[in-house]
């Protein structure tokens, strides 16, 4: 079972190419018992659509396993992890010294897993004729805290005299942390006079419904409502970059590209079929590219599978700048470990 969210644009050829990868790496699939399992998945709803796409997937084929995929964004869903009431949690940042501390305390141990990277999307209306691109300095001076900014006027010179109606994650999102660090130059630095929320998919009606309005959120939710949205093309400083999977891929999405994870509970990665779906995860990147995400290289995928068979416990990206940080660069860290 999985929450309501974005859906993936599902081929009719999908099954196959899954099951020709999971033969390709040996990996088992098949969950011998036919008791009914109950894998308990929480946390951001940037990494929500690949985990239910997953999730989807290994049901079909381990009818004694029941998957539950919620979306409480990345804050709420360490919260119910650290507390030890789910047994994976989808993350869009890394795990907080906070967050390290409530873990610990609880005796939850995990494994971090890298499984995508996204570009993270600036949107407006689709009736929004006036805007194709916005700088950073831009991005900064309608989001900083105490901003006054309400008014498209007062953005840049040319723009019309428009009420500005903002929609952005809330705060126990991981989308949240990211931005407000890459653009505003300190996670949480933000202002609050916006309308907010955990769900995406509520940003994206908001927007698709304002001509004046302005929002964020993670790539998948744009791609999947192209029609209904225009995505901002982003400066950083060399002219601007529209959101792609190949400019996230050749690193000039800056600074708004960003990995993200899913942290497994060491006690939970002990039983079968829990271990057996991250197996899963690790070894089926298509589904990835299928919801509209930005598949990291074999390698990665290799990594993280040692990663997981090795038991490597912790963190590697914990209290670590990754604003910016490239695809080759979060290799050579995960080979790290």
């Amino acid at each position: 079972m999985v929450a309501n969210g974005v859906k993936a644009n599902r081929f009719v050829k999908i099954l196959g190419a899954i099951a020709a990868t999971v033969a390709a790496v040996s990996l088992p699939v098949a969950v011998s018992s036919q008791t009914n399992r109950l894998i308990k998945i929480d946390g951001s709803s940037t990494v929500f659509p690949i985990t239910e796409a997953m999730a989807e997937e290994f049901m079909k084929r381990n009818r004694g396993v029941n998957i539950t995929v919620g979306i409480s964004g990345t804050g709420g869903g360490f919260s119910k992890f650290c507390a030890g009431e789910t047994d994976i949690s989808n993350a869009s940042r890394p795990i907080k010294q906070s967050e390290i501390d409530k873990c610990k305390a609880a005796g939850i141990e995990y494994i971090e897993l890298p499984v995508a990277f996204d570009a993270l999307t600036v949107v407006v209306n689709p009736r929004n004729n006036w805007v194709s691109s916005l700088t950073t300095a831009e991005l900064k001076k309608i989001w900083e805290p105490g901003s006054t900014v309400n008014n498209w006027s007062q953005v840049r010179s040319g723009f019309p005299n428009r009420t500005m109606r903002l929609y952005g994650p809330g705060t126990d999102s991981g989308t949240f942390d990211y931005f407000t660090e890459a653009i505003n130059g300190k996670a949480g630095d933000s202002r609050s006079d916006y309308t907010a929320s955990e769900d995406d998919n509520v940003l994206v009606q908001g927007v698709s419904q304002d001509e004046s309005a302005l929002g964020y959120f993670g790539f998948a939710y744009y791609e999947e409502n192209q029609n209904r949205l225009k995505a901002v093309s982003i400066d950083g400083g060399n002219g601007p970059v529209a959101p792609s999977r190949a400019n996230v891929e050749n690193n000039t999405y800056t600074p708004l590209s960003r990995p993200i994870f899913i942290y497994v509970s060491e006690r939970a990665a002990q039983r079968p079929e829990v271990r057996q779906f991250v197996s899963f995860y690790l070894s089926n990147p298509q589904l990835v590219d299928e919801v509209g995400y930005i598949r990291l290289p074999q390698e990665g995928y290799t990594l993280a599978r040692g990663l997981l068979e090795r038991n490597q416990l912790g963190t590697r990206f914990a209290n670590r700048n990754i604003v910016g940080v490239s695809i080759q660069e979060l290799l050579r860290l995960e080979a790290q470990r």
